[in-house]
């Protein structure tokens, strides 16, 4: 129960942070203009960890909020993952290089799986594989494509290449509040042996709660976005939780 993280996300949009229905950039809520704000809000609260997302980037395939992304980076001190436009190597270097603990590599793991596996060997424990999926098949291009290949089939390609985590998001809930699909989470995590955390649809504590039952013990951890940001998550009780699951375990 070690693993067990909360993450909370940011996704960047414009320099804003907002969130998106369905992955979907034309049904974007702004919440935060300031980045950097919420990164401390979220240190303030007590999470361990930031999930950030550059949504821009993962359109342009290159960096778009590089500022909002440094920003964040010289205001919190807790670990900062980061995905969105990370398509080769000097990205992940240069990304790695400015304090962003572990880069999420999402499109380029479908297209380029050679990239990946040379970026988490260079990298060790410092490249996550992004999992996005529509009806069980993998979608490219910040959600724009679906592929034809499945989360699973992807997942095994790195099964020996050193990554240190795979997020995997379902596209269908996410940011809907709907639930985590921990049903095909806890699938893929039983089927690989890298980390798998859960994003997509997180929305009350007893998400929380069920990410912590025993069935969901190899899962090392879930993504938070818009039930924190409406007030459905409170951080303390969810945190507290956690606590309480590691002391016990």
């Amino acid at each position: 129960m070690e693993a067990v993280i909360l993450f909370p996300a940011i996704d960047l949009k414009n320099g804003q942070c907002v969130r998106l229905e369905q992955g979907d950039m034309a049904r974007a809520t702004v919440f935060n203009l300031d980045p950097a704000a919420q990164a401390k809000s979220f240190a303030a609260q007590g999470f361990e960890y930031l999930h950030v997302v550059d949504l821009d980037g993962a359109f342009a395939g290159k960096p778009m909020n590089a500022h909002a992304v440094e920003a964040m980076l010289k205001t919190v001190t807790m670990p900062v993952q980061l995905g969105g436009g990370i398509r080769d190597l000097g990205t992940v270097e240069a990304w790695l290089g400015k304090g962003i603990a572990r880069v999420i590599i999402g499109t380029a793991a479908v297209r380029d799986p050679d990239f990946v596996k040379q970026a988490a060997k260079t990298f060790p424990g410092r490249v996550a594989v992004g999992l996005d999926a529509r009806a069980g098949k993998v979608a490219v291009e910040g959600w724009a494509e679906t592929s034809e290949i499945t989360a699973l089939e992807i997942a095994r390609r790195f099964e020996d290449a050193g990554v240190a985590a795979i997020i995997f998001t379902d596209i269908a809930r996410d940011g809907l509040l709907k639930g985590l699909n921990l049903d095909a989470t806890i699938a893929l995590a039983d089927r690989i042996s890298v980390p798998v955390i859960a994003s997509g649809g997180l929305a009350s504590i007893e998400d929380v709660r069920a990410m912590l039952a025993p069935r969901a013990s190899r899962l090392a951890g879930a993504i938070a976005g818009r039930a924190l940001y409406d007030g459905r998550l409170d951080p303390s009780a969810a945190l507290e939780l956690i606590r309480h699951a590691r002391a016990a375990a």
